[in-house]
């Protein structure tokens, strides 16, 4: 199966989601909760997203952007992350987003995989289904993807094929200049290519 979907945050401004459901470019959404580790940093539009999402069916999962330096700063955003979330029901994952923050690169790649690790255990441990978000480049030579069998992969890839992935990925950011109704300017593409709705409820995760 594949579904197509988009994430947005607080970049894409207020976003008429009616117009966006009725559009049918969009099945599903995964809406930013947040980044680092205050809860201070939680989305400005995630409230607003996430209502917008329910208000008209549509399927919503959430990520957190890192910061993360280490392990104790992955749990303590994830923590925070909890708290964000709490309350609400999620019938797409809740991803780890990590990317090319100097801070970040300049860890091992070690400390890199232990960092996402520690984020998603803790998620995984309060009864989430969640992931990591990177990019192939970030998949393949900033992280031992070995280790991180474990968990769901949210690829971004840009172009009309994802490449060679070294870990299986249950969705695909295919491009950063989409455009759906409801939305002024650009919006992330992308393609699940699980039935999370499904696996999520059956499996009583994420609020269900």
């Amino acid at each position: 199966m594949q579904t197509s979907g988009i994430d947005v945050s607080k970049y894409q401004g207020k976003i008429d989601w009616a117009a966006v459901k009725a559009s049918g470019k969009a099945a599903f959404a995964i809406i930013r909760a947040g980044y680092g580790r205050a809860i201070k940093q939680i989305d400005p539009f995630f409230a607003d997203n996430y209502k917008g999402c329910k208000a008209v069916g549509m399927p919503v999962g959430a990520y957190w952007y890192s910061y993360a330096t280490d392990t104790e700063s992955a749990r303590n955003e994830a923590k925070t992350c909890l708290e964000a979330i709490r309350d609400k029901q999620f019938e797409y994952p809740v991803w780890f987003d990590q990317e090319y923050e100097p801070r970040i690169k300049a860890l091992t790649d070690q400390q890199r995989t232990d960092i996402v690790k520690a984020f998603c255990e803790t998620l995984e441990a309060a009864g989430y289904y969640t992931g990591l978000y990177c990019s192939r480049d970030w998949l393949t030579n900033y992280l031992l993807s070995g280790q991180l069998k474990a968990y769901d992969v949210w690829v971004a890839a840009y172009g009309s094929d994802p490449g060679k992935v070294p870990l299986p990925y249950g969705m695909w950011q295919y491009s950063s200049k989409g455009r759906v109704p409801g939305i002024s300017g650009n919006v992330d593409l992308d393609i699940a290519y699980k039935d999370y709705p499904a696996i999520i409820k059956g499996a009583h995760l994420n609020g269900f």
